[in-house]
């Protein structure tokens, strides 16, 4: 007996070293600065990391700690998201300017430090002051620690795929004049893949991405949508794709010969090379425009597939281009959005929590400001449950919490919609048009450690009915069901998936319609939640969770690293 424990012992010991020893410490330094490139005919200054765009991969395995240290030598205030990491005790380096960290300034400098825990496949990061994430984002991708392998065939490559919106303009005069009149900016001039337009815009012959394959093997895409405000439907001609994951969560195999994805998620999906090596085939996105009127830009960025052989061949291939979806295609959006399902017992999976410890109803979606200076108002103002969003100036959130101080946020945030009416029901302002007007504040919801919480997200049609992708800093939630219409819940709690739902940390609620989400807050710390179409945010549509403190040392939120950046 006391053998069999010396081996037990020594066992367990040898699990523990290779386990430490299979895990690292992966640093980067991100160089933020401005940088003059050529698009669209004309020359345009953008702020780039590391003098590219997209900026680089992040590669790293689950289990390790990454450390970016931050240089600002670009003129502008900075932050980095690193979206979709839990960062659990790391949250002063999720990096929402003045929700976690004042940002990081001219001259300045500042290092992330967090771990990969619980989590394989794509991210991403970006910056997330001002409109600057137009043009500083890039992929972060997580595979298995060693030892351990992908629940699907390994490809023989993986392959990022960022989609971008491009502006023949100076983005950040963008988006201030945008704020100054409360008019959404102007639409963007071109989408791109890893930065590329692509042969249907003026100037972009040579500007579009190429991806050579060979027949019979399997390519891992590992889809972003960085664009700042257009879901995009995705297509190649003649292939399908098998959907594997979707925000760094693995899911059942979906196959698929279209992708649709909202600003701020990721989908992995393989790509198996059967085709006629005697053709290429473009690889096309365009937007799905969920609101009907709303001017969005009409136009298709496209890469191209070869199938080996010379450059010179290449030039002699015809090009097969794809059918895509039209722009106004809900119905094909809301299926794959829907048909996404969790890969049970898969690595990390997370079974739904059943019990259920808050209820919260929040609609979301564009009113208007109530202001004295006839200029310039009405100005739009986008809102949950009414709670149109401003952004404190003399303190993060995050530092109020931590050493409880007053008048940086209110603690008032509704479990309800202040008042009850007809939704999606575009006409109702007609005979209440004071529903329309928002209430500008910084409201937090308090939360308990531990608690679940359900949250019913309802898209509302004052203005205008649109798909809204919302994002949870520090989570991912249970998509238990979505709809359209109003929310009922004797009629629609009977949809809910308690069995496989998928488990992501964004969420394009259904134009018109509404989603039933569920989270555990085991996460100490200030964490915002808002519409990742970035208009929307500078113009309110976001709000904050405040998770306490747990019972133990591990479950309390950690003081601010001393270079945390000063406002």
């Amino acid at each position: 007996m006391e053998g069999v424990r010396v081996s037990l012992a020594c066992a367990l010991l040898l699990f523990a070293i290779s386990s430490i020893a299979s895990a690292a410490i992966v640093e980067h330094t991100f160089n933020v600065q401005n940088l003059t490139v050529s698009r669209l005919c004309k020359r345009q200054l953008i702020t780039v990391v590391n003098g590219s765009l997209p900026g680089p991969t992040i590669r790293v395995k689950e289990g390790d700690s990454l450390v970016i240290h931050v240089l600002n030598n670009s003129p502008h205030n900075i932050t980095i998201h690193w979206h979709g990491i839990f960062h659990r005790l790391t949250v002063w380096a999720d990096g929402p300017s003045m929700i976690t960290q004042c940002p990081i300034q001219p001259g300045q400098r500042y290092a992330y430090r967090f771990n990969i825990t619980g989590q394989e496949g794509t991210l991403w990061w970006h910056a997330h002051a001002s409109f600057l994430r137009a043009t500083v984002y890039g992929a972060l991708v997580i595979r298995p620690k060693s030892g351990h392998s992908y629940p699907f065939p390994k490809p023989h490559k993986e392959v990022p795929i960022l989609f971008g919106e491009w502006w023949n303009t100076d983005v950040v005069a963008l988006e201030e004049a945008a704020i100054a009149t409360g008019v959404p900016p102007n639409n963007s001039d071109a989408y791109t893949i890893n930065g590329l337009p692509g042969n249907l815009y003026p100037c972009s012959k040579d500007r579009m991405f190429s991806l050579d394959v060979v027949k019979g093997k399997r390519y891992l895409l590992r889809i972003i949508n960085a664009a700042m405000n257009i879901q995009m439907f995705f297509k190649i001609a003649n292939h399908r794709l098998t959907v594997v994951a979707a925000d760094a969560v693995y899911t059942a195999p979906y196959v698929t010969d279209v992708i649709v994805i909202a600003p701020g998620q990721t989908v992995d999906a393989l790509l198996f090379a059967d085709q006629s090596v005697d053709t290429s085939y473009y690889m096309a996105a365009h937007p799905y425009a969920s609101a009907p009127g709303v001017p969005f830009p009409n136009t298709t960025t496209r890469g191209v597939i070869h199938y080996g052989g010379a450059s010179k061949t290449r030039r002699s291939k015809p090009v097969l281009m794809p059918k895509l979806p039209s722009f106004f295609d809900t119905l094909t959006a809301h299926r794959f959005y829907s048909n996404l399902t969790a890969l049970v017992n898969g690595p990390h999976w997370v079974p739904v929590p059943r019990h259920v410890d808050e209820e919260m109803l929040i609609t979301i979606g564009l009113g208007l400001e109530a202001c004295a200076d006839n200029t310039t108002c009405p100005k739009f103002s986008a809102s949950m449950s009414n709670h149109s969003f401003v952004l404190p100036k003399k303190l993060s959130i995050l530092e109020a919490v931590f050493h409880g101080v007053n008048g940086i946020f209110t603690a008032d945030f509704p479990d309800q919609p202040p008042v009850k009416f007809d939704y999606t029901n575009p006409n109702v302002t007609q005979t209440n048009p004071g529903l329309l007007f928002t209430q500008k504040t910084t409201s937090a919801k308090i939360l308990k450690f531990n608690s679940t919480v359900e949250v019913v997200l309802q898209n509302h049609a004052l203005i205008a009915a649109e798909n809204h992708p919302m994002h949870l800093h520090g989570f991912n939630f249970h998509v238990l069901a979505q709809g359209f219409g109003n929310y009922d819940p004797s009629r629609d709690r009977s949809k809910l998936n308690l069995v496989n739902p998928q488990f992501r940390n964004t969420l394009a609620v259904p134009v018109g319609g509404w989603a039933v989400t569920r989270f555990t807050a085991d996460n100490p710390g200030a964490w915002i939640m808002h519409c990742h179409i970035d208009v929307h945010l500078p113009f309110g549509l976001g709000m904050i969770f405040v998770v306490k403190n747990g019972p133990t040392k591990s479950t309390t939120l950690p003081p601010p690293p001393p270079d945390l950046p000063k406002c």
